[in-house]
C-alpha cells in the first residue's frame, strides 16, 4: 500500500485548470483497507493543509487512533455482513438474519449505519409488534420479535467491530409469556403410530409403504428429540445400522459439531423398514408445507384434538402437535434418565442453557405432587381401612 498517507494533485484539474488552482488532496488506506481521499483546497495554503493532515493521519495510523469520519452507507454494511457472516451461516440462520434485516430495513429506512441508536431499535419494537403473526388473525408474537432482536443485536455488534459503528444500541427484549410448552403425550403418539395406515405420501418408493416411512420418521423424531430439518438432512452413508448409530453432520445442526449418536435398537428396526438407495435417509420430495399438513391429516385421522387458547383466528394447525413437540417429547420422558450433559449431547445444542430449559420444562411436567407431604389420617392406606366406619372428625362411630 506505500506510505500510509500521501499528498497528490489530480493530473485531470491541472490539465484543465493549471497546477495553481488544481486542489491538493490528501490520499491514505483507512483500518479496512479502503483507500480513502481529502481536498484541502488549490494553492500554496491548500498545499499546507494537505501535508499538514497527510502527517496527522499517518500519527493517527501509527498510533492506532485512527478515526474514520466518512459516511458508512446501510447498503454497504449489509453488503459486507452477507458476504463475510452470513455466506459461512447455516441456510436456516442465514434465512432468519436476512428477514430481521429486512424488517428493520423496511421500518427504520436507515441510510447510514453510524447513526443508529436505540430510538431506532424502540421504533421498530413498536411498530414490528403490532404487525401480522404467523397464524391467521394474530399480531407478532413476542417469541418472534426477540428472535428478530437477537439477529439485529448481532448485526450491530459486528458493525462496531468493523468500526462502523461507535456505540452498539441498547435493546429492551419483550417480555415473553410464561406458560407451558406443549409435547407430544404418549398416548396420542401411540394413536398417531397407529394410523400411519392411512398415510398416501411418499409414494415413490416401492420396497416400502408410506406408513413405514411415517412410523420411521415418527419414532427416530421421538426417540431421538433431533429437529426435524436435522433428520430430513440425514445421509444414508452417515447411517450404521449395524454398528446401531448414525453420524451427525455440524452443517445439519446447530451444535455445529460432527457427532456419533446411537440409535436404539427401536429405532434401528424401523429404520430397516425403509430401504432404499437414495442419498437421504427420509427423502422428501414435497415442500415443508405438504410435509406438515400430512403430518396434521394423520392427527386428525387419529382424532387429535388440542386445545387453543391463543388469541387469533384458529386453523387446523392450532389444534394438533408441530414437530418441535417430539422433540420436547424426548426431552420431557428423558430428563431424568439421562445427565444433562447426555442430554445436551443428544439434543445437539450448542450452549448448556438451551439443554436446562428442556429440563425446567421436564420438572414442570413432573408428578411433582406425589411427594407432597399427605397427612395421616388421608394415607391410602388408611382411606382404604381405618377411616371406613369413622365420622368426619375421625373418630369411630362405635366409640
Amino acid at each position: 500500500m506505500g506510505q500510509s498517507a500521501w499528498t497528490f494533485q489530480d493530473p485531470k484539474q491541472i490539465a484543465r485548470h493549471g497546477a495553481k488552482k488544481a486542489s491538493w488532496y490528501v490520499g491514505w488506506y483507512d483500518t479496512n483497507g479502503n483507500r480513502r481521499s481529502k481536498s484541502c483546497g488549490p494553492g500554496s495554503a491548500g498545499k499546507k493543509a494537505a501535508f499538514r493532515l497527510a502527517r496527522q493521519i499517518e500519527a493517527d495510523l501509527i498510533a492506532g487512533v485512527y478515526k474514520d469520519d466518512a459516511p458508512k452507507r446501510w447498503a454497504d454494511f449489509r453488503s459486507q455482513y452477507e458476504r463475510d457472516v452470513l455466506a459461512s451461516k447455516s441456510h436456516a440462520d442465514k434465512t432468519e438474519a436476512l428477514k430481521a434485516l429486512k424488517d428493520f430495513e423496511r421500518i427504520v429506512k436507515p441510510s447510514r449505519v453510524d447513526k443508529i441508536n436505540t430510538s431506532h431499535i424502540d421504533r421498530f419494537i413498536a411498530k414490528r409488534r403490532k404487525e401480522r403473526g404467523h397464524k391467521r388473525g394474530s399480531t407478532l408474537s413476542p417469541a418472534t420479535l426477540n428472535k428478530q432482536l437477537r439477529y439485529l443485536r448481532a448485526a450491530f455488534i459486528k458493525a462496531r467491530k468493523w468500526k462502523m459503528l461507535d456505540e452498539v444500541p441498547e435493546f429492551e427484549f419483550v417480555r415473553e409469556p410464561s406458560k407451558l410448552p406443549r409435547y407430544v403425550l404418549p398416548d396420542h403418539f401411540a394413536d398417531i403410530y397407529r394410523v400411519c395406515d392411512s398415510a398416501t405420501q411418499p409414494n415413490y418408493f416401492p420396497a416400502f409403504t408410506a406408513a413405514d416411512w411415517w412410523r420411521a420418521l415418527l419414532v427416530f423424531a421421538h426417540m431421538t428429540g433431533w429437529r426435524i430439518g436435522a433428520i430430513l438432512a440425514m445421509k444414508r452413508e452417515d447411517l450404521d445400522l449395524e454398528g446401531k448409530a448414525v453420524i451427525t453432520r455440524y452443517a445439519d445442526n446447530k451444535g455445529k459439531r460432527d457427532d456419533r449418536t446411537p440409535l436404539h435398537p427401536v429405532i434401528v428396526e424401523h429404520l430397516q423398514r425403509i430401504p432404499h438407495f437414495g442419498k437421504l435417509v427420509f427423502e422428501w420430495r414435497g415442500s415443508e408445507w405438504q410435509l406438515y399438513a400430512h403430518f396434521t391429516r394423520l392427527q386428525q385421522e387419529a382424532g387429535i384434538d388440542l386445545p387453543c387458547r391463543e388469541d387469533h383466528e384458529h386453523t387446523d394447525a392450532c389444534r394438533v402437535y408441530g414437530f418441535h413437540d417430539l422433540r420436547r417429547a424426548f426431552a420431557t420422558s428423558n430428563a431424568d434418565r439421562l445427565t444433562g450433559p447426555e442430554l445436551q449431547n443428544l439434543m445437539q445444542h450448542r450452549s448448556f442453557s438451551t439443554t436446562q430449559r428442556y429440563i425446567n420444562l421436564a420438572n414442570k411436567m413432573s408428578a411433582t405432587a406425589n411427594k407432597i407431604h399427605v397427612p395421616d389420617f388421608l394415607s391410602p392406606k388408611q382411606i382404604g381401612g381405618n377411616l371406613e366406619g369413622q365420622n368426619p372428625d375421625g373418630v369411630s362411630k362405635s366409640s
